[in-house]
């Protein structure tokens, strides 16, 4: 019988396993042809030309091609870089869709589509011995009986971590899965989500990156990984089975251990740029494929990127390929990765179609109508290097919420004026919601993120500390709010660490106990230090991995119990704002909020106009209610004295102390007063 040979089809995009091959489609508008490079085990060439064209689709069955192929593209067409053309056939490209990538670039003239010394000159020398390759994977993988956690965001707590920096010296984790996806799947990683009590964990950058050659040349990383090149491809120096094509069912595999925790999983992704940089980076893939349809150029000037990431470039989401290209990858992060949501970084850049930030973009737009992406979390960081649009997202998405850190930041490091904004931020930010009937779950709160002081640093620093990264310390934020608390660095002054462990519960407590999704920095809990340095972007070593030798166990154990406290009982986590109390004679049956809340002054009277912008006052109280559970009563005192609170009638039993910073604090039923001593809080509890 006869063989049939297959049918090459314009889509799916990238590599199709089909009967003895693969059938390849890449999209280019401008190309001439495009040609499937294979390379065995020597290194030998082989190359194949995609001879089939479907509208601006280049696709062909590859006969012989099957899993573990090594493999790039070369991409002929025009040379016209002031008018946006950058093909370069002596240039070997990644796949866009290739879901492994396998090696490292070695940087020089031969990665770059131009002459170094005469950009409008193409270059002729050949990439091939200087590029990673893409690998052909199986995507077959046993899941068994895994399924979406599906946390609710009212009862979500995420932990923001680093695949590799979490297990890197953690010492109950195998030295040879350390660092990795098996080792962030490990009993003893799972064991700490779990005791910790977080629901979720986001990972920073795990699609394929690059390592700046700008960084190499100093001896530096690049750590975070917001350079990416491989949208489909899990980074593979994060895999102990190496970067072959392993990584893909090793990663599959971690998502699966997570889920069987009750672990949901977050990707961090960076959509909005590339590692190709402007007009005198590499070309690496895009740029070579379809410039002008991946990136935004200038109008009137097409040789130079439109920039509003900070990076070079920016991807081009009013084009459809590009868009295409997003969606793709996202779904194939969902259907076949299994992930649960999505934090997108410089989120804002996506939604500019045409230069604004659009509510109604057709990014935005296509989400909230995909069948696959619209039930799974998606969280935006709501700004770019063009504008801040906190509040800006559609009901469905939540946002990393800046004026949450902040105004939190701000009123505990002692600043005037802040009780009414901190007392926004505790409600879930509705002055930033609520007109656009949106709910406190649509702030994600923090008080510290990879990108700038851990924890720690936030209270035993005044300055920054970036002398290690090569810039003369002149990365990295400078305004931080934060404070050394005397001394500056690691000191023995018991005074010292004792005001620095009482704020860093401080900050700790208004972040779990806030409306909101909290989230929380990892390492923070165990009181991780990055020696002062707020952008440690570059230090893949001791200065960011998670140092569990010197683990702060009394506040990883407050950690715990506030996290415990928040997702036992509705009335710190609502779902919707909370309304003030209405007299009971005026509360129609069944009309009753579910949601109270009372803030008071220190004397548990009503603030009036003049009292929220006194400059001494820094004295608060939130009276917290659900129906039907518990009540509490949070006490904030950020003075630089101790405040007397009268404390206000527990709505059922008698107050109890449920938390403080001030290990001290005691009360004793009934109370009427209690001092809150200086720079701390006091949570007290009513039980049902």
């Amino acid at each position: 019988m006869t063989a049939v040979t297959p049918r090459s089809l314009p889509y799916p995009l990238g590599a199709t396993l089909v009967a003895g091959g693969v059938d390849m489609a890449v999209y280019s508008e401008t190309a001439d042809s495009i040609e499937f490079c294979a390379f065995d085990e020597t290194g030998t060439e082989t190359r194949t030309i995609l001879t089939e064209r479907t509208g601006h689709v280049f696709h062909g069955i590859v006969p012989g091609a099957g899993v573990g192929t090594r493999y790039g593209l070369r991409v002929h067409g025009p040379w016209d870089p002031a008018n946006g053309l950058r093909h370069n056939a002596r240039k070997l490209l990644l796949d866009p869709h290739a879901t492994a990538v396998e090696g490292d670039y070695a940087w020089g003239q031969e990665v770059s589509g131009h002459d170094q010394q005469n950009p409008q000159e193409m270059d002729s020398s050949d990439s091939a011995g200087s590029t990673p390759r893409c690998v052909i994977t199986d995507p077959a993988f046993d899941w068994a009986d895994d399924s979406a956690p599906c946390t609710p965001l009212a009862d979500s707590v995420i932990y923001e971590v680093h695949v590799k920096g979490f297990t890197q010296t953690h010492p109950d984790v195998p030295e040879d899965i350390r660092g990795t996806y098996a080792g962030l799947a490990s009993t003893a990683a799972i064991k700490h989500f779990t005791d910790l009590g977080v629901t979720a964990v986001e990972l920073i950058p795990v699609q394929q990156f690059v390592q700046d050659s700008h960084l190499q040349d100093k001896g530096l990383r690049n750590y975070w990984g917001y350079n990416t090149i491989g949208f489909f491809a899990p980074h593979g120096d994060y895999a102990a089975a190496g970067d072959g094509g392993g990584q893909v069912a090793e990663f599959k595999q971690m998502v699966k251990a997570l889920h069987a925790a009750g672990l949901e999983v977050i990707l961090d992704v960076v959509y909005n740029h590339t590692a190709e940089g402007n007009h005198m980076g590499p070309t690496l893939s895009f740029k070579g494929i379809d410039n002008e349809a991946y990136y935004r150029l200038v109008e009137g000037d097409r040789g130079n990127y439109f920039d509003t990431t900070g990076t070079g470039n920016s991807v081009n989401v009013s084009h459809p390929a590009a868009l295409g290209l997003i969606m793709d990858s996202l779904r194939y992060w969902v259907t076949e990765m299994h992930v649960d949501g999505f934090r997108f970084d410089l989120a804002t850049t996506l939604t500019r179609q045409g230069g604004d930030a659009e509510l109604h973009s057709a990014f935005l737009t296509l989400i909230q109508q995909d069948p696959v992406l619209a039930p799974v979390k998606m969280i935006a960081e709501p700004w770019d290097t063009a504008g801040y649009q906190v509040g800006g997202f559609p009901a469905d998405w939540s946002e990393w919420n800046g004026k949450f850190r902040d105004d939190v930041r701000g009123f505990w490091h002692g600043n005037a004026a802040l009780l009414s904004t901190l007392s926004q931020r505790v409600l879930g930010s509705p002055d930033v919601y609520e007109a656009d009937r949106r709910s406190p779950l649509s702030s994600v709160n923090f008080v510290t993120a990879h990108d700038g002081f851990t924890l720690a640093d936030l209270t035993m620093y005044d300055e920054k500390h970036n002398e290690a990264n090569g810039e003369d310390n002149n990365d990295g934020e400078s305004d931080n709010q934060s404070t050394n608390n005397g001394i500056e660095g690691p000191t023995d002054d018991a005074e010292v660490n004792e005001r620095r462990a009482r704020m860093r519960r401080n900050l700790l407590a208004t972040l779990l106990l806030s409306a909101g999704v909290p989230m929380i920095l990892g390492g923070d809990e165990l009181g991780r230090s990055q020696g002062g340095n707020n952008n440690a972007y570059c230090q893949d070593d001791e200065i960011s991995w998670y140092d569990w030798a010197n683990t702060d166990e009394d506040l990883l154990a407050f950690t715990r119990s506030l996290v415990a406290l928040r997702r036992q009982n509705p009335a710190l986590r609502p779902a919707w704002f909370r309304q003030a109390p209405r007299p009971d004679t005026d509360t129609p049956i069944g009309t009753a909020p579910v949601d109270t809340v009372r803030v008071l002054r220190a004397d548990a009277e009503e603030f009036t106009d003049a009292d929220w912008t006194d400059d001494d006052a820094h004295a608060i109280t939130f009276v917290l209610e659900h129906a039907g559970s518990d009540a509490f009563a949070l006490l904030l005192n950020a003075a630089a004295n101790g405040v007397e609170f009268t404390i206000p009638t527990a709505p059922n039993g008698e107050w109890e102390l449920a938390s403080s910073s001030d290990p001290g604090q005691q009360v004793s039923a009934p109370v009427s007063t209690l001092i809150v001593r200086d720079g701390s809080f006091t949570l007290l509890r009513s039980r049902v």
